[in-house]
């Protein structure tokens, strides 16, 4: 998951119904693509920059037309605590009262979730479920992390995403799952949680139930899609292997897979990528960077009052 592992059309409030419509066209043209590999959602972008009322109306397209919904919320300690002082409620209790929670909704970050959010979250009508980016959090020297072992204990799926690029440089989901489970250690004072295989848990079966694809993907079994990938042990960083789950975790790294196989087919061998020219792409990126960061105009996308 970058964020959501969905395709999305991010909504702020600037954006208004015309703004909704043109996501829930986005979301329904796309949706299925690819023999099913593209999943969509809307995506209002957070309860801080989306107004009660554009929400209600996104939980209410989101019911009619069977979609997810994808936002952040609670993302942090400050952003809750403005909540409260603003509105008299944290940013979960608005998304239970506009009708969001009534949806299956991927909420990400949710470092600053309390406790009385939990059985908001518990109690929520449609399956909901939390992304988790540790990397971010560390760079942003936020306080708290995900609460991951309150959110299993009551049944909230907590799936690995990376957050972009400005939060996260390397993008890297492999070191997402060891942070995550060095992280939650740290943060639970535990170092018998979150173990390799809790660990391995949530990078594979949670990760695919946070998106809703946990009947098709997430586990290698009869039936589901074939989403493979093979990894090289033989490196002397990865020797000796006591226990293959702590290998994989805390050992190797994300250039160690050396094949991956999506739906049955193969897009790297031998880490040789198959079906892109990367010396082409290389050579539009190198064409297009000026562009993209180019700040001469002085002006921002978005300014955020959370």
């Amino acid at each position: 998951m970058r964020c959501a592992g969905a395709a999305r059309r991010g909504l702020l409030l600037l954006a208004g119904p015309e703004g909704r419509e043109k996501s829930l066209e986005f979301a329904l043209r796309h949706r299925g693509a690819a023999d099913g590999r593209v999943t969509t959602a809307l995506a209002p972008h957070a309860p801080y920059t989306v107004d009660d009322k554009d929400l209600t109306a996104t939980a209410r397209l989101a019911h009619e037309h069977a979609l997810p919904v994808h936002l952040h919320a609670a993302e942090n300690r400050d952003q809750t605590e403005t909540s409260l002082a603003r509105h008299g409620v944290t940013p979960i209790e608005v998304l239970e009262r506009t009708g969001i929670l009534g949806t299956d909704v991927l909420l990400a970050h949710g470092t600053g979730i309390t406790e009385s959010d939990l059985p908001v979250l518990e109690r929520a009508g449609g399956r909901t479920a939390v992304a988790t980016a540790p990397r971010g959090y560390l760079k942003f020297a936020w306080p708290d992390t995900t609460p991951v072992r309150a959110l299993r204990d009551i049944g909230v799926p907590v799936g690995l995403a990376t957050d972009g690029a400005a939060s996260n440089n390397s993008l890297d989901v492999w070191e997402s799952m060891a942070l995550t489970s060095l992280i939650q250690k740290s943060s639970e004072g535990d170092p018998r949680w979150l173990t390799a295989r809790q660990a391995l848990h949530h990078a594979t079966l949670q990760s695919a139930r946070a998106v809703g694809l946990g009947d098709s993907v997430g586990s290698i079994a009869p039936g589901r899609r074939a989403d493979i990938v093979l990894v090289d042990l033989t490196g002397p960083h990865t020797q000796p292997v006591h226990d293959l789950a702590a290998t994989l975790v805390h050992s190797a790294r994300s250039a160690d897979v050396r094949t991956t196989i999506v739906d049955g087919r193969i897009l790297m061998r031998d880490r040789e990528l198959l079906t892109i020219d990367v010396p082409a792409v290389v050579r539009e990126l190198e064409q297009r960077l000026p562009g993209l960061v180019d700040r001469s105009h002085g002006r921002r996308v978005q300014r955020y009052d959370t």
